[in-house]
């Protein structure tokens, strides 16, 4: 028999049709987002659910659903699902690690460039009919190659985000809960550093941390006022790591170069004071907005629920849930 699975919102068709015949699959929509009740209303026989960052898949949600066995979470992150509840009724969490790796690399290097050499600054300066000519002070940017680059959160993006400024000549700093092996810092040529003198150091700074209780608003007011007059900030990680009122504030003065969005504080809103300025660039959360990694997304959130109805331990559980059946062993 299989199993009744809610997709929230249609990803791709190529998963969506492999996961019709896998599963009595219901599509919750595919032109927007679900509403926290539309999503009670539609799990409520459900067998598994797949959900996205964005589904507040909270208690009301799980107690709706009685036959509710697994939910994957169509990103790596999962602070929108309350997994300690679901844990406790022994329902699985997984998520999508490692896949989007390059992909959201990629972007937090794109918004490092396009903020320091002032790209969209530069393209709508042109569209508003104002280019005249070469000028020797027009749009003048921050130059990368031999400067110093903050990473705070060495994994997997960490590291690719490294990686890619090494190909820039950059000197590298970085800070992480967990401190790589000398082995593997002499490898990608970084230096680990606490955090406050990381932050005081660098010229351009680029988070990737996980959203926990211990991360909210890691930069706050008095650790962003460590950062150089001159800095760059970029974050592709969560939008709640940063206090985005008080960057603003900054950016508003000057008082940094520039920043570059990809995530925000309370997404999908976006101040309107932040649309204003001209030293930021803000993406609408596409780190991982590839064809190729938002299908290997998809296919990896099937595979969880394929494998839970197989009777395998689905490979790609939360570390929470990992940790939970290690020390009941």
């Amino acid at each position: 028999m299989k199993p009744k699975v809610l997709l929230t919102r249609a990803f791709q068709d190529k998963p969506i049709k492999y996961l019709s015949e896998v599963s009595e699959l219901t599509v919750g929509n595919y032109e927007r987002n679900l509403k926290k009740e539309e999503i009670i209303k539609l799990i409520k026989d459900k067998d598994a659910l797949i959900s996205l960052l964005a589904d507040p898949i909270d208690r009301d949600v799980i107690d709706a659903a009685p036959n509710l066995k697994i939910i994957s979470n169509y990103a790596v992150g999962y602070n929108n699902i309350d997994y300690d509840y679901c844990i406790k009724k022994g329902i699985y969490v997984t998520h999508t690690p490692g896949v989007l790796t390059e992909a959201t690399a990629d972007i937090a290097f794109a918004l490092l460039l396009a903020v320091s050499r002032r790209i969209v600054e530069s393209h709508n300066f042109v569209l508003k009919g104002k280019f005249r000519g070469w000028e020797p002070n027009l749009l003048l940017g921050r130059e990368i190659s031999g400067k110093t680059v903050g990473i705070i959160g060495m994994g997997r993006i960490g590291k690719a985000f490294a990686r890619r400024c090494r190909g820039f000549g950059m000197n590298i700093l970085y800070y992480s809960r967990t401190r790589l092996s000398e082995k593997e810092e002499s490898l990608l040529g970084v230096t680990f550093m606490e955090l406050d003198e990381l932050l005081g150091e660098s010229d351009f700074i680029s988070l990737h941390i996980p959203l926990t209780k211990e991360s909210y608003h890691l930069l706050n007011k008095e650790r962003l006022e460590l950062l150089k007059k001159d800095a760059v900030l970029i974050n592709t990680a969560r939008g709640p790591v940063v206090d985005e009122e008080y960057l603003i504030k900054m950016l508003k003065k000057k008082r940094i170069f520039g920043a570059g969005f990809d995530v925000y504080e309370k997404e999908p809103y976006v101040p309107d004071e932040l649309k204003k300025l001209d030293n930021v660039v803000l993406l609408p959360h596409i780190g991982s907005a590839t064809v190729e990694t938002r299908e290997k997304m998809a296919m990896m959130s099937i595979k969880a629920i394929e494998d839970f109805f197989k009777g395998k331990t689905p490979e790609n559980l939360i570390p929470e849930w990992k940790k939970f059946l290690n020390e009941r062993s």
